[in-house]
């Protein structure tokens, strides 16, 4: 047998493979294709404190190897999440991890603090990354001091294993991956969309109602890739790594590079059961390569 377990900063997942926030629901969803309990967990459908309608349509669009989004994080509020959704969802057998946002940093650490109250829930994800909303989001995992500042604010309200999201949209990615680190994230997940957009030729016009938007899928995967073993090289946290992720060979090469875990994304949409194929096929290929424990392959690549 292989021990596929792998550890997050002192929070034991059953095995690396996890649903990255936005493509995923809420877990539900995906019931009629997908044994929730087989999964390492899954982080949720971003949270905000009050209710958020999103961006007009259009707001997706597929493209060369990959996809645009601009939802901008619509969510019916921490509180409905608390009340409605997370009663129905509490008995999956992984760890559920909310995904929070905000546009000033009050509203981090009031949903944070909301967060932290709920039974059950062990850890969060930050997102100070997400390119699709006008205020906050992005413009916090851009800038090292916003990033540091919304990240130890969050530390100082909540107890659980705090995982902070950062955004490829910068020149050196280190640089906020260490920062974050030292105001007390106890991981970091990487990478989150680049910023991206599409034009109609014939229309003349974008093909998003917020002209740029999220780029995600295989397009993005080696610059990914690149991004989460430099922040591996530059960290003493635990990384998990997010970006093209589309089969079993994917999440290993991610894992080489230095990815405690992995987040499947864009893939979900296009195959509802890769997930459980990913995990299957990292057991084929520890088996394969003799490897006992999956946690042999963190950072094991070989320059």
């Amino acid at each position: 047998m292989v021990d596929l377990k792998v550890d997050i900063g002192g929070l034991e997942l059953k095995n690396p493979v996890t649903t990255a926030s936005g493509t995923f629901g809420f877990g539900e969803e995906f019931t009629d294709f997908v044994d929730l309990g087989l999964l390492g967990g899954i982080f949720v459908k971003g949270l905000t404190l009050k209710h958020r309608e999103g961006n007009h349509y259009p707001r997706m669009a597929e493209t060369a190897s990959g996809m645009l989004n601009a939802v901008g994080l619509q969510n019916k509020g921490i509180d409905y999440f608390i009340d409605t959704i997370y009663p129905r969802i509490k008995t999956f057998d992984t760890e559920i991890f909310p995904n929070i946002n905000g546009s000033v940093v009050e509203d981090y650490i009031k949903v944070a603090e909301k967060v932290n109250d709920i039974d059950g829930i062990n850890a969060l994800e930050l997102n100070i990354s997400c390119p699709n909303v006008k205020e906050g989001g992005m413009a916090f995992g851009v800038s090292c001091p916003s990033a540091v500042a919304v990240t130890e604010a969050v530390r100082n309200v909540f107890d659980g294993l705090l995982i902070v999201k950062l955004s490829p949209n910068v020149t050196d990615i280190t640089e906020i991956a260490k920062g974050v680190e030292g105001a007390g994230a106890d991981a970091v997940s990487l990478v989150n969309t680049f910023l991206g957009m599409a034009v109609d030729a014939q229309s003349r016009k974008p093909v998003l109602s917020t002209i740029t938007g999220g780029l995600s899928g295989p397009a993005i995967k080696p610059i990914a890739l690149r991004m989460v073993w430099q922040v591996y090289n530059a960290v003493k946290i635990p990384v998990l790594g997010i970006g093209g992720i589309m089969n079993a060979t994917d999440a290993i090469e991610f894992m080489l590079a230095g990815s405690t875990a992995i987040q499947i994304g864009t893939a979900n949409f296009i195959d509802p059961q890769v997930s459980m194929k990913v995990i299957d096929g990292i057991e084929d290929y520890c088996h394969e390569n003799n490897i006992s424990a999956i946690g042999d392959l963190v950072g094991a690549m070989e320059v």
